[in-house]
């Protein structure tokens, strides 16, 4: 059901030892703007409410709900120069999407692009 890519954990790892981080990682549900929900990092403590995943030295939590609507997910990181980052991505459409902007009313400020 959770999927960690080697050069997400290595990145994800890398950046929580050198920064000292102990905390457990949430994959959650964001609100986006004109592209709609998305997938997000954030470090949490565990809710009564949570899977809890052990990746290596990784602790990744996801609340259940959103795991049974999302279904497998996938941690990955792209290197791509300035662009480069995670990409938080699921098998089932995200919940909520298609609920965003029409098309062409981000050019036009509707939403608040």
């Amino acid at each position: 059901m959770l999927d960690v890519t080697a050069q997400a954990n290595e990145k994800l790892v890398g950046y929580m030892k050198d920064n000292n981080i102990t905390s457990a990682l949430r994959v959650m549900l964001m609100q986006g703007g004109c592209s709609g929900p998305a997938l997000g990092l954030a470090l949490d403590e565990e809710k009564p409410l949570d899977e809890l995943f052990q990746r290596q030295e990784l602790t990744i939590l996801i609340e259940k709900n959103l795991l049974q609507q999302c279904g497998d997910i996938t941690i990955d990181y792209l290197d791509a120069g300035s662009r480069s980052g995670f990409n938080i991505s699921c098998s089932n459409p995200l919940p909520g999407a298609g609920s965003g902007c029409s098309s062409g009313s981000c050019g036009s400020g509707g939403c608040g692009c």
